[in-house]
């Protein structure tokens, strides 16, 4: 009886121990093409909260269409953190159930939104189309890979700096539209993401020219078919802040606000800045920006806010059921 009293005891105090020592998980659910990124700030940021705190802990990623990595939280995705590429799709989980307060942008720095980049084209090397600006891009013979807009932020960010562009060339609304009509005409096939864009193009070898985000052009110009293509920057271009935001409702049911929120202040930590600018992103620090300085090509860029009057404008106008963009591919083909 003894024995079997000890057995029970350090069996008990075996799980004890296990679970005083379990991991705190955090999931981060992010859009298409930080796969990479978050693969080293998580790291990093596991590494300094262990060494800060003690603690341990670990972060799980989930990546897709920034829209529909969005739709799924408001559908019940237990997200601990969203890091997504544009602001509407964090304004979702506050409109959807509440997941997160109206004013999520005001508690981060910069509103909430720890780098920025912008989109550029991706060519076949020697630029075999002479693409060299949006317009080129609405030419008879050329095929631009372009990311869905209806489910992806990377499509969205591309539609609207070329409205953004044809509109500072003094084009009317009317006269804009059709531009856009005449580029996504030649859109071969709308994937969901911007990384399915990237692959339609590079491994597919569908289109002329791919727009994507800076960052993923970086990314594929230090990979191993870097050779076959490269970049070309166009006199202007849109802004790209991508926003993140802890989900309120999810930490405080799981009890992990502490751990989510150190994991989004690390992002402005000059550690994590260092890596964002090695994954071809602009960090907002000054000092590691500057120190990378060679690698960000100066661009001239205008914002949503500054364009369109702000991102819900935008959405309702462009991206809502029956918005112009419906009315660009209603006779696509």
């Amino acid at each position: 009886m003894a024995v079997y009293n000890k057995l029970v005891i350090t069996v008990a105090l075996g799980i004890a121990a296990s679970v005083a020592q379990a991991d705190t998980t955090l999931l981060n659910v992010s859009y298409d093409v930080t796969r990479e990124l978050y693969k080293d700030i998580d790291a990093a940021f596991v590494a300094d909260y262990k060494k800060k705190t003690g603690e341990t802990v670990s972060v799980r990623q989930s990546h897709g269409a920034s829209s529909a990595q969005a739709l799924s939280v408001t559908q019940g995705l237990q997200a601990d953190v969203v890091t997504m590429n544009q602001p509407n799709d964090i304004d979702l989980l506050a409109e959807r159930g509440q997941l997160v307060p109206a004013n999520w942008r005001t508690r981060l720095p910069d509103a909430s939104a720890p780098y920025t980049t912008t989109m550029v084209f991706f060519v076949h090397k020697g630029n075999p189309k002479n693409i060299r600006d949006w317009n080129d891009l609405a030419r008879p013979g050329v095929q631009a890979v372009i990311a869905n807009p209806k489910t992806s932020g990377n499509g969205r960010y591309a539609y609207l700096a070329a409205w953004g562009y044809k509109k500072q060339q003094g084009a009317s609304d009317a006269q804009v539209q059709d531009f856009e009509k005449a580029i996504f005409k030649n859109v071969p096939v709308l994937d969901t993401g911007g990384r399915g864009a990237t692959t339609t193009f590079t491994q597919r070898g569908i289109g002329d020219v791919l727009v994507t985000f800076e960052n993923e052009v970086g990314l594929m110009s230090a990979g191993p078919g870097a050779k076959d293509f490269e970049a070309v920057y166009p006199s202007v271009s849109l802004l790209a802040e991508p926003p993140v935001s802890i989900v309120d409702k999810v930490v405080d049911k799981r009890g992990t606000r502490k751990e989510a929120q150190a994991y989004l202040d690390f992002l402005y930590t000059p550690a994590a800045q260092e890596i964002i600018a090695q994954h071809h992103l602009r960090p907002r620090n000054a000092d590691v920006l500057a120190k990378h300085a060679g690698e960000f090509r100066p661009l001239k860029t205008f914002t949503v806010e500054q364009m369109f009057g702000s991102w819900q404008k935008a959405q309702q106008t462009h991206f809502a059921d029956g918005g112009t963009f419906d009315q660009v591919v209603a006779d696509k083909n």
